[in-house]
């Protein structure tokens, strides 16, 4: 059975009506700020001649992705963020096989780079590889990052900022932000902001096709925005308000998606989701949060490998088949859900206001 947002599917001698509702439990809440592929769905099944219905969160399953659809990366230069760990690495390999100019990707930790290039090498070993370090919690690293990257690239095609870490304890960047705020959203607005004169010129070329591919989170759908405590820890003392932060800084990539995608529009800019993976960021968590996530998404985490499925098939879709903007669950799955802050006409506005207020200093 494939969750979808409305329709009946067959399953196994039932069927299935699955329809997304408005109003979602607090159960649902919950699954929802553990960065889950859930939603709180009413199920009704019919067996022999008996309707029965209940109440049932029902994963969104993941469709396949064929490798084979990814078109020639000739003269493209693509740029991502989080290449030494995680699905950012299963990217970065997959890419090379398909001749791109270069790709360029950025982490904090050198010898991982290391092995990336190396395994990306092992299979293509005249991929133009490069790693640029970069700490996206600090923002002069950031700021760093971005001359590099412009120093190398006469062009930049593909711009998937993908990095982040995932209900982290309470904690201030070097700058003084939310850690997780500054990491998943500042961090990349900097070097997004640094590199959209890159990516327009890039644009302007005869034939050129420009995406810039925000991860976020079906997370964000239990993310608020607040603007006035993202310069503090935003401890609130509950139990899941790590959670609660993390899908706060995926509300803010969605919604950063739309402005770009408002502001630039010869840059194809939208979402996606690469779906719950178990990589360092579900490893590296507590035991009982790693608890919580395997309990509450037993058999329905994927492999880092289908990880990056989403993202691969955002660089290869025809760019006619992406509605800018807009936010894509694993595999190519356009999503119709909105909460409070993402209905709101003029929230975006306020977070993209916000953000270049206090990206001001290095925009300059």
């Amino acid at each position: 059975m494939e969750g979808v947002s409305g329709g009946d599917e067959e399953d196994m001698g039932f069927r299935w009506e699955v329809r997304e509702e408005a109003t979602m439990t607090i159960g649902a809440r919950i699954c929802l700020l553990v960065n889950s592929a859930f939603h709180k769905l009413s199920v009704k099944y019919e067996t022999t001649d008996c309707w029965t219905e209940t109440q049932a969160t029902v994963v969104i399953m993941f469709n396949d992705f064929d490798k084979s659809t990814i078109p020639d990366l000739t003269g493209r230069v693509i740029l991502i963020t989080g290449g030494t760990g995680g699905i950012g690495v299963e990217i970065v390999i997959e890419l090379a096989k398909h001749n791109p100019a270069h790709i360029i990707f950025t982490g904090r930790n050198a010898a991982s780079a290391d092995t990336t290039i190396k395994r990306a090498h092992a299979l293509t070993p005249r991929a133009n590889i490069t790693f640029i370090p970069c700490d996206l919690a600090s923002l002069t690293s950031v700021n760093a990052a971005a001359d590099k990257v412009i120093a190398v690239c006469p062009r930049l095609d593909v711009f998937l900022p993908n990095a982040g870490i995932m209900a982290t304890p309470p904690g201030l960047s070097e700058d003084g932000y939310e850690v997780q705020f500054a990491t998943n959203h500042l961090g990349h607005a900097l070097l997004t902001r640094r590199l959209l004169p890159l990516l327009e010129k890039t644009a302007a070329i005869p034939g050129a096709d420009v995406r810039l591919i925000i991860t976020s989170s079906t997370g964000w759908h239990g993310g608020t925005m607040q603007f006035d405590d993202l310069r503090t820890t935003k401890d609130t003392r509950i139990a899941m308000g790590r959670w609660k932060r993390y899908c706060d800084t995926k509300l803010a990539n969605m919604l950063y998606a739309r402005e770009l995608a408002k502001r630039y529009p010869k840059i194809l800019c939208f979402s996606l989701s690469p779906g719950v993976v178990g990589t360092s960021l579900v490893t590296d968590l507590s035991l009982f949060d790693r608890t919580f996530v395997y309990v509450s998404q037993l058999g329905r985490i994927r492999t880092v490998e289908q990880g990056s499925y989403n993202h691969l098939w955002a660089l290869s879709v025809p760019r006619e088949s992406i509605k800018a903007g807009e936010f894509y669950e694993p595999v190519g799955k356009l999503s119709t859900y909105e909460n409070a802050s993402s209905k709101d006409p003029e929230m975006k506005g306020r977070l993209w206001e916000w953000t270049e207020k206090e990206l001001e200093k290095w925009l300059k």
